[in-house]
């Protein structure tokens, strides 16, 4: 009983929280728009039996999905914000590698510092750190000002409403979850390693390249997918930063639901972007099951 009720716990709130509303999302995919409360027929009424339920089911049908596939509109932003989740994660691990090789590589004493000047910023709002970037970014911003300052530019740069100011907002936000992963792989790693491969004669650059980036894979690759599987479904960033001429399906999914008050179309775009991510979701876990056997 012990082990059915430590089992059950996390059962019951992926029940909860996971499969129930994504239940509810499926079947308002499955049903058609309507100008009511809520605005979507059919609606489950179990007072008819078990001849209302089966009435219930036969109204259910794939329009929504076939509707997908007919409008460029939705495709498009599906590819667009693979382009911009695989480009950005690529950016965050450039950025977030070098960073956690240092912090690694650091005395003991300053490695609980460098640790709290990486999650401060989850201290903040996130919404009030994005917005942040919309002072910075814009053509009045700081970053143009400090730029036309040192000369380096005669006309403010046209940064703000551009893809560009999407990938720094992301780069930004998600830093974290890329250098904490390889952080703490590279901070188990045997330095007595690198000291072997140099005294074979290996230069510092090739056992780096021969040593320390095979044995920190795990960190990387999880660091990678914990910034590419949010950001695909990004809204915020995009629609902050990167204006109208940022598409992406987050933002496309706000609007089906809010403006064009369509919450079947919504939830059908819904469904298919978690069945994008199962995929590295999937590969995540057993990615993370790999290293808990290597480890074991």
């Amino acid at each position: 009983m012990r082990r059915f009720a430590l089992i059950a716990l996390p059962y019951a709130w992926l029940l909860a929280l996971f499969l129930v509303p994504f239940g509810i999302v499926l079947k308002i995919s499955l049903s058609d728009p309507m100008l009511s409360i809520p605005p979507y027929t059919p609606t489950l009424d179990l007072t008819g039996g078990w001849a209302g339920i089966k009435a219930f089911l036969s109204q259910l049908d794939f329009d929504n999905f076939a509707f997908l596939t007919t409008d460029d509109l939705y495709w498009k932003a599906y590819l667009s914000s693979l382009r911009i989740a695989v480009i950005a994660t690529v950016c965050t691990l450039l950025v977030g590698y070098p960073i956690a090789y240092g912090m690694a590589n650091a005395p003991d004493h300053w490695r609980p510092t460098l640790m709290m000047l990486v999650i401060l910023p989850f201290w903040t709002s996130f919404l009030i750190r994005v917005y942040s970037w919309m002072g910075i970014l814009s053509t009045e911003g700081y970053l143009n000002q400090v730029l036309l300052w040192a000369g380096l530019i005669s006309e403010p740069l046209d940064i703000l409403n551009t893809p560009t100011a999407v990938y720094i907002g992301i780069v930004y936000t998600y830093l974290p979850f890329m250098i904490l992963p390889i952080y703490s792989t590279l901070e188990r790693m045997d330095g007595s390693l690198l000291e072997a491969a140099e005294d074979l004669g290996c230069s510092r650059l090739s056992a780096f390249w021969l040593i320390t980036v095979p044995l920190s894979r795990n960190g990387i690759v999880a660091g990678c997918f914990l910034v590419f599987i949010p950001t695909i479904g990004e809204f915020v960033i995009p629609s902050l930063l990167g204006g109208s001429r940022t598409l992406m399906i987050g933002k496309v999914l706000w609007e089906e639901f809010f403006n064009n008050r369509d919450w079947p179309v919504a939830s059908a775009v819904a469904v298919v972007l978690l069945l994008i991510l199962i995929i590295p979701i999937i590969l995540f876990q057993r990615n993370e099951q790999k290293s808990r056997e290597a480890e074991g």
